[in-house]
């Protein structure tokens, strides 16, 4: 058998990048997302944690039940100790995003002022 193969063209190469560049734009999205939900969220358990140990009757829940307020304690511990994580995570990806996004913006300004240059060049057609 013979190898009828041809080498890909540079049109399909660059469409070939061109769809990678979108699936990993439907990704930033999907990430920006869990980046906001993150700085909403995280606060929001954070407020409530930080409410119910201020609140007087919390401590007399703790006196009353010694095995709940024991597990209770540990909970809203560890829920404040993971909403602060979260929340440097968000403000993180929130950050690498943005400059992503400008970077991404930089490209396709370049690609186009190419494109442009391309088709004057040899008089083609762009579409």
């Amino acid at each position: 058998m013979t190898d009828d193969k041809e080498p890909p063209s540079r049109m399909g190469i660059l469409g070939l990048m061109d769809d990678f560049i979108e699936r990993m734009l439907e990704i930033r999205r999907i990430l920006l997302s869990v980046s906001i939900s993150a700085l909403v969220l995280a606060p929001l358990a954070t407020g409530l944690s930080i409410f119910l140990l201020t609140h007087p009757r919390f401590y007399s829940v703790l006196q009353k039940e010694h095995e709940f307020g024991a597990i209770l304690s540990i909970l809203l511990g560890v829920v404040i100790s993971v909403s602060v994580v979260w929340i440097a995570t968000g403000v993180r990806q929130y950050i690498t995003l943005k400059s992503w996004d400008q970077k991404y913006k930089e490209y396709l300004k370049q690609k186009d002022e190419i494109d442009k240059r391309i088709a004057s060049d040899y008089g083609m057609e762009q579409d």
